[in-house]
């Protein structure tokens, strides 16, 4: 894969983050300017009706490497812990809250998946009869 189509991809995904913070700060949205990024490039990618092999190996990368990405958050989190000690009630509620709402949107969205796939491998080219035994 030339190195263009990989700096391409990693500049797209620069530019959704991008844009995604400058409409949050633009227009004082309560959400994180890389959430609206990344809404913004699933958005491209629906339109668009595929991913490109390209972004898919950046992105898997990048994906593979999370807790990287990670570490600054668990950093201010330790940095922090006499507050989370105090407020320990919040952080569990929100922890197990997420864990729960995303475990149930990764169940439906799989089930949907698995349901379109069977539908599509149906209607495919294994109609053909089944061979019957005893034929001479």
């Amino acid at each position: 894969m030339p190195l263009f189509f990989i700096a391409l991809s990693v500049a797209a995904l620069v530019v959704f983050q991008l844009a995604g913070d400058f409409l949050v700060r633009a227009l004082n949205l309560p959400v994180p300017g890389s959430l609206v990024g990344l809404v913004g490039l699933t958005v491209a990618l629906v339109v668009l009706g595929r991913v490109p092999a390209a972004l898919g190996k950046v992105s898997g990368g990048l994906l593979r490497n999370m807790m990287l990405m990670l570490a600054p958050a668990v950093v201010g989190l330790i940095d922090n812990f006499g507050r989370v000690r105090e407020e320990w009630l919040p952080f569990l509620v929100a922890g197990v809250a997420g864990a729960v709402i995303t475990l149930g949107v990764t169940a439906v969205i799989l089930q949907h998946l698995l349901r379109r796939q069977a539908g599509q491998t149906d209607t495919g080219a294994h109609s053909e009869a089944a061979p019957t035994e005893g034929k001479a």
